[in-house]
């Protein structure tokens, strides 16, 4: 088996990475970054998802995968109102998070229609709660993920009856690189927004991912998986 993960050098997507690695997958990791310093065994391949004519390259590199996990995103340029955002902000996230992730896994679909389907074949987006919910300081991450979203179901309706089951994690609050510079202004929040009263870490997506990958819920595709420690449950 296996996997290849963008943007897996670091925070969820080497939690991913190595929860994948720790079940047996063979580990391929995409990123933007020339080089990472990995605390296992991976091949590794530098990869701007925005640069859409290099994913043939790309794949024909790393070979056929049963598993592949689009998580390579960004935020907002800069954390402000949305009134002042700026069409480089808006765009950058919609290049990576929405441009880039729909074609690497449009290629990735067609090739695994060419394989056997087993072992198991699936594709799983990383988006985010802000898919549901808005801030009006990171509007543009939040329309990139929820445009994010909605293409995740469009390949579980597309991929459906090939027996690729596709999937949307929605991470909450995660300690990583990304949300480092914010955790000042979290931290005294967690009790308040997040009814497990901790932040999430990388490890907390990479245990749901590996029974997605493994076929264990073969019959849920489509699913949409919050990761969040209960933080985007309706309560009043």
């Amino acid at each position: 088996m296996k996997a290849l993960i963008t943007g897996g050098q670091q925070g969820i997507g080497l939690g991913i990475a190595r929860a994948l690695n720790d079940a047996g997958w063979q580990i391929a990791i995409a990123s933007e970054q020339p080089n990472a310093d990995l605390p296992f065994e991976a091949s590794y391949y530098q990869h701007d998802v925005r640069d859409v004519d290099a994913i043939p390259a790309l794949l024909d590199g790393i070979g056929p995968i049963n598993t592949f996990v689009s998580n390579a995103g960004v935020g907002a340029m800069r954390r402000g109102d949305l009134l002042d955002m700026t069409p480089e902000s808006f765009d950058r996230c919609h290049a990576i998070n929405t441009r880039g992730a729909f074609f690497l896994a449009q290629e990735v679909a067609r090739r695994m229609l060419s394989q056997p389907a087993d072992p198991f074949r699936s594709i799983t987006f990383i988006t985010s709660v802000s898919a549901s919910m808005t801030n009006p300081d990171r509007a543009e991450y939040n329309a990139s993920k929820a445009a994010t979203a909605s293409l995740a179901q469009a390949f579980a309706l597309r991929l459906a009856t090939e027996g690729i089951g596709v999937y949307d994690i929605r991470p909450g609050i995660i300690e990583t690189p990304m949300t480092a510079p914010v955790a000042d202004r979290y931290n005294p929040r967690i009790p308040e927004l997040i009814p497990q009263a901790r932040w999430g870490q990388p490890a907390d997506i990479g245990a749901v991912m590996v029974p997605l990958a493994r076929g264990d819920f073969a019959y849920s595709t489509g699913a949409v998986i919050p990761v969040d420690g209960g933080m985007t449950i309706q309560s009043f």
